[in-house]
């Protein structure tokens, strides 16, 4: 008896080697294309073809300096277009989906279940669909080729408006609000000072998802814009890749621009990660 009950736990913990297992190659699946960006950017342009791909180089900084330079610093240009597209849209659809989901989540009207769903079904539409008329109507407004033709069709996230929604539900009691409502305070009040500040994790969490969406965005900016100073990063370094079949020295660029792109990210990362919620039943207030 002693024996069998002793050994029981072996099979177990054989078992969850294969879940561990199976997590460290999905890891391992996912850094190693970083890592190779990492060491690949600290190569020169003969380095990064004659040397092992994940030996370190020598040209990180001579690769900066030709980054800079070329076309006087349309890399920057492309950097501080990225930020506006992702800062600003990411904020823009946060405020929607903030506005949107409390409003689906508090008032009662006909058809608020139909207006949810169909919202919803956005989430299952893929925005290569949608890039093509969006841009019809956006040539058909005259606004193709402006800042306002990528940004306005960020705007709305049926996503958002679904995650708005569910933490509005999970994280705003109705007695508050009928409190609020019994004080003399108006709907925008309520809104604003209590439904607000509770619903500030999922706030979060819905702008980091669009500013890394808007970020990694490539297909709508590369359809609407022409000129390449309105390009963002994506689309920017792809313009970059193809010229590098005709001159194998902007590959090193192409690297080198990828790397920094990062940047931004894991630093969105480190300074909101203190508000940021994994699970948006976190600290809700159950009424």
């Amino acid at each position: 008896m002693s024996g069998t009950v002793l050994g029981a736990p072996r099979p177990r913990r054989r078992t969850a080697l294969l879940p561990t297992a199976a997590l460290l190659l999905g890891a391992l699946y996912c850094l190693l294309p970083v890592v190779w960006v990492v060491v690949a950017a600290t190569k020169s342009g003969t380095e990064l073809f004659s040397t092992f791909s994940l030996l370190p180089g020598t040209g990180f900084t001579g690769n900066l300096a030709d980054l800079s330079a070329y076309r006087e610093g349309v890399y920057w240009r492309w950097m501080a277009n990225s930020l506006l597209y992702a800062g600003l849209g990411a904020a823009l659809s946060t405020v929607v989906s903030a506005c949107a989901g409390y409003a689906l989540a508090v008032y009662r009207f006909r058809g608020r279940e139909a207006v949810f769903h169909t919202i919803l079904a956005g989430v299952l539409v893929p925005p290569v669909i949608l890039a093509i008329p969006q841009y019809l109507l956006m040539a058909r407004a005259g606004m193709t080729d402006t800042y306002l033709s990528v940004l306005l069709p960020l705007i709305l996230s049926p996503y958002g408006v679904y995650l708005g929604r569910i933490y509005a539900q999970a994280a705003v009691p109705a007695e508050l609000i009928e409190a609020g409502r019994m004080d003399g305070a108006g709907e925008g009040r309520i809104f604003l000072r209590i439904a607000v500040p509770m619903m500030s994790p999922g706030l979060v969490t819905i702008f980091l998802f669009q500013f890394v969406a808007i970020w990694n965005n490539f297909l709508l900016p590369y359809i609407m814009l022409g000129d390449d100073t309105k390009f963002p990063m994506t689309v920017g370094l792809f313009t970059l890749l193809a010229q590098g079949s005709s001159t194998p020295a902007l590959y090193t660029l192409v690297i080198t621009g990828a790397l920094l792109a990062i940047v931004p990210l894991i630093a969105l990362f480190l300074v909101i990660q203190r508000f940021w919620s994994l699970d948006l039943l976190s600290g809700a207030v159950k009424s």
